[in-house]
């Protein structure tokens, strides 16, 4: 169908309006002025435009990379002579931490602006790093710290996804930034085993390393964030002026916050699952030895960095919705060849090529979100579902090592096949079809969540 030259100006027109709508309110660029009809990606904001933002996307960076370091483990029950499971403590209290930021992040940016997320996430790991530093006699004071370090990385999760979302190029700039943090939890185990295995110092000295990190990093991003105020924020979505900030509760009765949730919090299972099972499997089902399964699981965290940054380039060319689609399709493809063909060279090909094909999921989700709601949600939206797929991360694995303690680590296989086709119907469960433009269309006329379902139910029916 063709459309009239009259007919494409208005619709550009229109979408410029509503673009630039979305980035004027999480950025610090002055509003639309009506009547410009300008390029809506012109409207947008760069990483490097207005200059100030090549400084906050490097700040960003910095940030995502300490996040990933967060991650590695370092061993501490020898020390404190405790069980694993108490050690676990260390891991459920930060989702705690995370599920907290992610309800209060709204309010933290109106009271205190992007300047103060700025400070509080480094400021808050540092409240955690400094008694691992310390190493206190007694165990009990370290998951209590550690609720500063979830509160902190969950804020900033947050945060920095809506910001960098809200820019010029956003899968391409999410993969990158996701990248670093891939970056920062491959390079974080390296470090904390050279300097316990070869330098032989005890596990808390990482942590000096940890300290050292968000300190820069508090410096760096409360300079680049300093006027992004909660007062400029109100100002942006003109809070005051006769519209009211959304609440948190509204936000959380819609379905498309929950149904992103629900399926980052199956990636992350998923993603967690093979990262923290892969050895075992390897030794136990493949019979590799140590070092070969040390290097199929350091493959597949590099294939999701790669991934990340590689396929971010690729996944907004051809449109988010159908780009995951064909990813999870692949990733299942290879996920079945590395559970039923009993080779260590195929294992090894299709766990790198999953981690690769598994990495820009995350973003993309951020994207779908920026998309399909107002901007005005994204922070809160974004902090539920950071939260709740940190869930995953604890959930799925522990629920493996149930089953495997019964049936044996080979039950690993098909309970990620089953969650990757659990994650793909959630996906599928998104407005907009699986053309590209299909969510932003999808947000403008108002075709609800699973529409595309009732369609082709009514066209199976006759």
């Amino acid at each position: 169908m063709s459309i009239s030259p009259g007919h494409q100006a208005d619709r550009d027109a229109a979408v410029g309006r509503v673009v630039n709508e979305e980035t004027a309110l999480l950025s610090d660029g002055p509003p639309h002025t009506p009547g410009h009809e300008a390029d809506p990606r012109d409207e947008q904001e760069a990483w490097n435009d207005p200059p100030v933002n090549a400084y906050r996307y490097a700040t960003v960076h910095l940030t995502l990379f300490i996040m990933g370091m967060n991650d590695a483990c370092v061993g501490i029950e020898p020390y404190y002579d405790i069980s694993y499971a108490t050690v676990s403590t260390l891991f459920v209290v930060p989702f705690a931490g995370y599920v907290t930021a992610a309800l209060l992040n709204s309010w933290i940016h109106l009271t205190v602006g992007q300047r103060g997320i700025a400070f509080l996430g480094p400021f808050c790991r540092l409240i955690g790093y400094v008694p691992m530093a310390l190493h206190p006699p007694t165990f009990v004071i370290l998951p209590i710290a550690m609720l500063f370090t979830g509160f902190g990385n969950g804020i900033n999760d947050s945060a920095w996804n809506a910001w960098v979302g809200n820019l010029r190029n956003t899968n391409e700039l999410l993969g990158l930034i996701h990248g670093s943090y891939g970056i920062g939890g491959t390079i974080a185990p390296l470090i904390a085993s050279v300097m316990v295995t070869k330098l032989y110092l005890p596990w808390y000295t990482y942590y000096y390393v940890m300290i050292g990190v968000s300190a820069l990093e508090l410096v760096m991003a409360t300079a680049s964030f300093w006027k992004a105020t909660g007062a400029a924020y109100r100002q942006r979505h003109k809070f005051g002026e006769g519209r009211e900030p959304i609440s948190t509760w509204t936000v959380l009765s819609t379905p498309i916050p929950w149904i992103v949730a629900m399926f980052l919090f199956g990636y992350v299972g998923v993603e967690v699952c093979l990262g923290g099972w892969i050895p075992t499997f390897m030794i136990d089902v493949r019979h590799a030895d140590g070092f070969v399964a040390g290097l199929v699981v350091t493959l597949f965290w590099g294939g999701l960095t790669v991934g990340r940054v590689v396929l971010g380039f690729v996944t907004g060319r051809i449109g988010e919705k159908l780009a995951i689609v064909m990813y999870l399709a692949l990733s299942m493809i290879l996920q079945i060849i590395y559970w039923v063909v009993p080779s260590i060279g195929a294992s090894i090909v299709s766990v790198s090529l999953l981690g690769f094909f598994l990495g820009p999921l995350f973003p993309a989700a951020i994207v779908a979100m920026t998309k399909l709601l107002p901007a005005d949600q994204h922070v809160i939206s974004i902090g539920l579902a950071a939260a709740i797929g940190g869930g995953g991360a604890a959930i799925f694995p522990f629920a493996v090592g149930l089953l495997a303690e019964e049936h044996g680590v080979g039950v690993l296989q098909p309970f990620v096949l089953a969650l990757l086709a659990a994650i793909t119907l959630l996906w599928l469960l998104l407005p907009g079809g699986l053309k590209k433009g299909g969510m932003e269309r999808a947000r403008k006329e108002g075709i609800r969540v699973g529409d595309g379902f009732s369609r082709v139910f009514g066209w199976l029916k006759g």
